[in-house]
């Protein structure tokens, strides 16, 4: 397994214990790949988003539980934002 500079590994860059207990096979290839397998990507992010609260179907805006989830999963206000308003745009 090869990350990034600062360890992070894949399109979601997960940090190396993030993949150990979050990554899934989405593709039913028998690896977790978050590098060339998009539906492993989609599948971990959403087992990750999933472990820490998110509510299928719920508002992400500010203010809600699932905008919550997206600050555990970064820190930065301005990403936080950010996520929020590209789901709505392309909600």
């Amino acid at each position: 397994m090869i990350g990034g500079p600062f360890g992070e590994i894949g399109q979601t860059q997960f940090l190396a214990t993030s993949f150990l207990k979050y990554a899934v096979d989405g593709d039913g290839n028998g690896r977790r790949d978050l590098i060339r397998s998009v539906p492993d990507v989609f599948a971990s992010t959403a087992n990750y988003l999933r472990a820490f609260g998110w509510k299928r179907g719920a508002s992400w805006d500010p203010g809600t539980a699932n905008f919550n989830v997206i600050k555990k999963w970064n820190k930065s206000g301005v990403y936080q934002k950010t996520i929020a308003r590209m789901a709505n745009a392309i909600r």
